[in-house]
């Protein structure tokens, strides 16, 4: 059975970025619809798992990969934001991350070193702060 399905996949373009976020928006809108009982976000919803596998299942894969880089384009900033706060969330186990009171810059110390006087390399500034 597996090895039927790989020959269909064959030449089809498959899942990627887009094709995830629009089976997550249809899914997340099936969950709405019933809450709401809304025939419009219902039909929103099975336009979106619809839309999804035709992507899938598509084999002009150039223009789905075109989609699909342009989806990655308009959600860079958004997607490096939460790729950021999930680096500074995995940085808080090891490190404290202060502000120098005079440029606002973000300074990272090294837990357990206890009380010390930390100096801001970008304007200098010294202050001191638990560890």
């Amino acid at each position: 059975m597996r090895e039927k399905f790989a020959r269909f996949m064959y030449g089809r373009y498959g899942i990627d970025t887009l094709g995830k976020w629009t089976v997550g928006a249809g899914l997340l809108a099936m969950l709405i619809t019933h809450l709401t009982d809304s025939y419009t976000l219902f039909l929103i919803s099975w336009g979106c798992i619809i839309y999804a596998y035709f992507r899938m299942f598509s084999t002009n894969i150039y223009k789905r990969s075109a989609e699909n880089q342009a989806f990655l384009n308009k959600t860079a900033r958004i997607r490096g934001w939460f790729s950021r706060q999930k680096g500074m969330a995995t940085q808080r186990k090891t490190h404290h991350i202060y502000r120098c009171p005079g440029c606002r810059q973000k300074i990272r110390i090294p837990k357990g070193k206890g009380r010390i006087e930390i100096r801001c390399p970008k304007c200098s500034t010294t202050f001191i702060k638990n560890s």
